[in-house]
């Protein structure tokens, strides 16, 4: 076997050395109400069988070298959909928080939830300050749920804000701080090398709009509760054979690489 691999990941495969082992991806889980759907069941079908794909995801994304991933649980426009659709999936978070945040710590998971938190219903918010607190530790993954997210908010939100860290103005750095602040992200807003986005549609979806400036991005046909972890490492891949220039050229990248 090649010298690089390493190590035999849960992905069933070896796991290339030479490859980042720092990768931020953030995934659109998009399709669970279609899915549902064309099987003639309930919407709330969809997002619960969307509920269970998360796990194993979560589980293979540090042999795929992805440090850090945001998923979008719900989006801000999400409000509009029918209250009964709603309410069964902040039903769904609660249980899979109460249920995973001990798993979590135990597994080096640090889970952390960004956007919105003034309209959660106050039984998801202990869960989610309970996680936030619980897997404060962890090291092996960074795992962010998007929950009440709107990017455009966001970002209008931290413009007003911007002005007031008179020491922050006037830079790019200063600007994605006072954003990580506005979603309650922390630090520093992190930029997305790979957004993935299953379902077939082809859109951002107010979705990391700023984070996402130079990331891949990778759009799977599959339904959310079809995805699966072969779906994620074939996006990881396509990511690693993509030229990234950031703007310049592929000479000057290699120079400044050597």
């Amino acid at each position: 076997m090649d010298g690089d691999f390493v190590m035999q990941s849960i992905t069933g495969r070896p796991v290339d050395s030479t490859r980042r082992r720092d990768l931020h991806v953030a995934i659109i889980m998009d399709g669970n109400g279609r899915w549902a759907e064309a099987r003639g069941l309930a919407r709330g079908a969809g997002h619960a069988a969307g509920a269970v794909v998360v796990e194993p995801i979560v589980r293979a994304a540090p042999d795929l070298g992805i440090a850090r991933l945001t998923l979008f649980a719900l989006s801000s426009d999400n409000w509009s959909r029918p209250a009964s659709e709603v309410d069964g999936i902040l039903e769904l978070m609660i249980s899979w928080l109460e249920a995973r945040t001990d798993a979590c710590r135990e597994e080096g998971v640090r889970l952390s939830v960004i956007g919105r938190r003034d309209r959660l219903p106050e039984r998801l918010l202990v869960a989610v300050e309970r996680a936030e607190q619980v897997t404060a530790g962890g090291t092996r993954l960074h795992l962010r749920l998007a929950i009440d997210y709107s990017s455009r908010d966001a970002i209008l939100r931290a413009a007003r804000w911007f002005n007031v860290h008179a020491a922050l103005e006037g830079t790019r750095e200063g600007f994605g701080r006072v954003l990580s602040l506005a979603s309650h992200a922390g630090g520093q807003a992190s930029d997305v090398d790979l957004l993935v986005r299953s379902g077939g549609e082809q859109r951002l979806s107010d979705f990391l709009l700023w984070e996402c400036a130079y990331a891949e991005l990778v759009f799977s046909t599959r339904m959310w509760p079809d995805f699966d972890v072969a779906e994620l490492t074939r996006a990881v891949d396509e990511y690693h054979r993509r030229d990234r220039r950031f703007g310049g050229t592929h000479a000057a990248r290699e120079k400044d690489v050597g």
